[in-house]
């Protein structure tokens, strides 16, 4: 049966192609594609509209109806049926898209609901019939026979139908009285007071179609705004303007907060910007409390910012972050008893895979520099060997000249291969070494562990660094010796790595060790310190880009230069010692052979090239990192819905905003809450199917499930 409305509107379609069609005068292109996708019933080969089928047109499944329900939205179906048949044509389909587009289909689609004689009279007799077929158990009690009826119906002997203009008059005030009744019924010692239950179960029943959940949710804490534990009529009515005037609040409120040095409002502010904004309107003293109250719940603060209006202004407000926190808890206990490992698995992978593109992004940026140094380094004094460069600028001048650019980048692909689980590694023991010793409540984590979690961070990276060092050393190296007669062959990444083995893939891992231990141990700590206390990094402050670059840099520095010695022995060990060159056999005899032959000087060759290659690359990589876990945290994390929070402050979700959907369900929900200020009970009492009462068919539609 599903596929029967598809299928319909395919052989009419080809029954178009065929033998051409007329459609119904005034019948639009989108309308009549939407009855041909709806329409189910065929007679006599013409479509008709079912009651199931109006409502699946109308009312698109993927629209919020925890408010109004889905299936109240068939009362509709009787405004379309004009003739009262049960079906609906093309043409009476039409009518109905026609009607719910003017700008008063909010009053005149109730209104036609009532007429149903279709002569431009409501008669109250009728209505009050049609009324109490749809009142449930916990309807309000209304007296149709009350003065403020009698001023819009007539009194008993003098009832008259009302027309157009006096139905939608009367419905502008209908929620106002069945209010003020129903206070009075639940004023059962008539001193002016209800209590918090009752006050509850008023507004619920007359106005809960229009609240947001918030408000329906902390509805019996209206009685703290005066004295004693009960509610007054006072209370009630400055309660009910506010409600009545939402858009003009949430006008007011984003004046004033526009105009707050820090975003936020005080009640004198909000009534300031009051009497600028409006003419006439004037709100009392209670009405501010009433509308501060509720939008300060759960805060101490008499400040409020914006997005604090937002679970009262706007009627589709859900406590989406206490359902997300629910549904956390649910999943973490899932997550404990199934999936903890793979969770954890998951969570490495991301922060791997952000480490390996802020590692990449780094090397890449600074790659030139590195490749000086490591020239520098190698560079034996003219006592030992043939003397090159004169310095790192003379380096960088010759590599240009002899190499060309790409001579700079030589070697450049497997350190970005390599740098991906290196900097990955770096970064996520680091942070986890962190996080174990941080003091959960305070946040606070003693300066040796800091040091502890950056040196077994820099410990753990060279399983990786080691192996890349070697390779990227000779592959940068080799290059200054292309014009040289006794010049070996250039050779790729893989022969090296095929020639050098596991075991020489290793060689000078202790030097590594040392330099990579103390690096990180003194660049994270002096990184996480600059970031809180010269920039004044906190929960409320995020630094931008910029800070964390220079945070970054400056930690570099006495990192880098502090551990040139062993940067220095671990570049002597690695290359490739060429003919005549002195040759190392392990960390101490290249110190002392250094030492021997070229002073305590020759420790710290290369610490400029260092400082201006690492301060920086660490300042772009932790950057990286840092701005890629804001754009990309993990799916499900907290980072990733404070994400989603913080969109808001790019677009404010509170009150007023442009809907999206479909103009004919934005006009029909507008109708239905109307009809619902009569009862919001409409809709919902199951009856026979295919019943009908007063010509309204109140056979229930049969929604899909899904």
């Amino acid at each position: 049966m599903a596929s029967l409305p598809a299928a319909e509107s395919i052989k009419e379609s080809l029954k178009e192609t065929l033998l051409g069609s007329e459609a119904p005068e005034g019948v639009s292109s989108e309308s009549r594609a939407r009855f041909l996708h709806y329409a189910s019933l065929e007679e006599e080969g013409q479509l008709f509209m079912s009651l199931d089928d109006f409502v699946n047109a109308i009312a698109p499944p993927d629209e919020d109806y925890h408010k109004i329900e889905r299936v109240q939205y068939g009362l509709l179906f009787s405004v379309a049926d004009s003739r009262r048949r049960g079906k609906l044509s093309m043409s009476d389909f039409h009518a109905y898209e026609n009607l719910i587009s003017k700008p008063d289909a909010d009053y005149e689609a109730p209104f036609r609901l009532f007429d149903i004689d279709g002569n431009g009279l409501v008669d109250i007799n009728e209505l009050k019939k049609i009324i109490e077929a749809h009142q449930g158990p916990e309807t309000l009690p209304f007296d149709w026979n009350s003065e403020w009826a009698n001023l819009y119906i007539g009194s008993a002997k003098n009832r008259h139908a009302m027309t157009y203009p006096q139905f939608a008059q009367m419905m502008r005030g209908l929620v106002g009285e069945r209010i003020r009744q129903a206070f009075k019924a639940y004023d059962t010692d008539n001193d002016g007071y209800i209590d918090a239950v009752s006050f509850e179960k008023i507004i619920r029943s007359s106005s809960g179609h229009k609240l947001s959940d918030h408000i329906l949710d902390n509805l019996p804490t209206l009685c703290n705004i005066g004295h004693g534990s009960k509610i007054s009529y006072a209370n009630v009515r400055a309660f009910t303007n506010i409600m009545r005037e939402m858009d003009l609040i949430d006008l007011i409120v984003r004046n004033a907060t526009s105009k707050s040095e820090d975003g936020r409002i005080s009640r004198s502010d909000f009534l300031a910007e009051a009497a600028r904004i409006t003419r006439f309107v004037q709100y009392t003293p209670m009405e501010a409390d009433i509308l501060f109250h509720f939008a300060g719940l759960n805060t101490d603060s008499t400040r409020l910012e914006l997005p604090s209006f937002e679970k009262v202004l706007d009627a589709s407000w859900q406590d989406v972050e206490n359902k997300l926190e629910s549904a956390r808890g649910a999943a973490s206990k899932v997550v404990e008893k199934t999936g903890g490992f793979l969770h954890a698995v998951l969570e490495s992978a991301h922060h791997f895979a952000l480490g390996s593109l802020a590692g990449a992004f780094g090397a890449f940026m600074v790659y030139p520099i590195d490749l000086v140094k490591t020239r520098m380094q190698n560079q034996r004094s003219s006592a030992v060997g043939h003397r090159l460069y004169d310095n790192s600028i003379d380096c960088f001048r010759k590599i240009v000249k002899n190499e060309g650019f790409r001579g700079l980048y030589a070697g450049v692909l497997p350190q970005l291969i390599g740098v991906a689980p290196e900097k990955a590694i770096k970064l996520t023991v680091n942070d986890l070494v962190r996080t174990r010793f941080t003091d959960k409540k305070t946040g606070h984590i003693d300066f040796p562990f800091e040091m502890l979690a950056g040196g077994t961070a820099g410990f753990c990276q060279v399983i990786f660094t080691n192996p890349l060092e070697i390779v990227k050393i000779r592959l940068q190296v080799q290059g200054e010796l292309a014009k040289r007669s006794d010049a070996v062959p250039k050779r790729s990444a893989m022969w090296i790595i095929r020639n050098l083995g596991i075991v020489g893939l290793y060689k000078g891992a202790a030097a590594c060790l040392l330099r990579d231990g103390p690096f990180s141990a003194i660049y994270f700590p002096t990184y996480a310190h600059l970031k809180k206390d010269f920039f004044g990094e906190s929960p409320q402050k995020k630094l931008g880009v910029l800070q964390l670059l220079t945070a970054g840099a400056i930690a570099g520095m006495p990192a880098a230069y502090l551990t040139t010695p062993f940067d220095v022995i671990k570049t002597r060990l690695q290359v490739e010692a060429r003919k005549g060159d002195v040759t190392y056999n392990g960390l101490t005899d290249a110190a002392r052979k250094i030492y021997r032959d070229e002073g305590f000087k020759a420790f710290w060759k290369g610490g400029p090239a260092r400082i201006v290659r690492s301060s920086p690359q660490f300042g772009f990589t932790l950057a990286a990192y840092e701005v890629l876990s804001n754009l990309l945290p993990m799916p499900g994390s907290t980072e990733a819905e404070a994400q989603k929070a913080a969109s808001g402050k790019m677009e404010p979700s509170v009150g007023l905003r442009e809907a999206t959907a479909p103009l004919s369900y934005l006009r029909s929900r507008n109708a239905l809450k109307v009809i619902l200020d009569i009862d919001n009970n409409f809709g919902k009492i199951r009856v026979p199917e295919g019943s009908s009462f007063m010509g309204l068919p109140f056979g229930r539609p049969k929604l899909p499930t899904s």
